[in-house]
């Protein structure tokens, strides 16, 4: 989440949105999410992880990593889905693919 709190500015300026949720509690959530300037969602539930086709862990109640690009009309472009904390989108990576979509148009 920190890259992307680091790279927000850019994406953003490349017309980008970021957009995060987690299935903790309002207040967890919103410790999370204090300082990074994009909206994050809580309550994630086992039936969000099954509608985007996630892995749900049922030991701990979490969904694992589950990341989308999506285009202007909310096209998947690129997408990411982990079984553990390796796998995830690297902001830095999405911004370059931002601009190379935005510099095929």
């Amino acid at each position: 989440m920190d890259g992307f709190r680091e790279h927000r500015e850019a994406i953003e300026a490349a017309g980008g949105t970021i957009v995060a949720a987690s299935v903790d509690d309002v207040e967890k959530a919103g410790e999370i999410a204090e300082g990074k300037g994009f909206p994050f969602g809580y309550g994630v539930t086992r039936g969000i992880a099954d509608q985007l086709g996630s892995w749900w862990e049922d030991r701990r109640g979490i969904i694992q990593p589950s990341d989308f690009l999506l285009n202007a009309e909310g096209k998947v472009m690129a997408s990411s889905y982990s079984d553990g904390p390796i796998g995830r989108f690297d902001a830095a990576d999405v911004l370059k693919v931002i601009n190379f979509y935005e510099s095929k148009k």
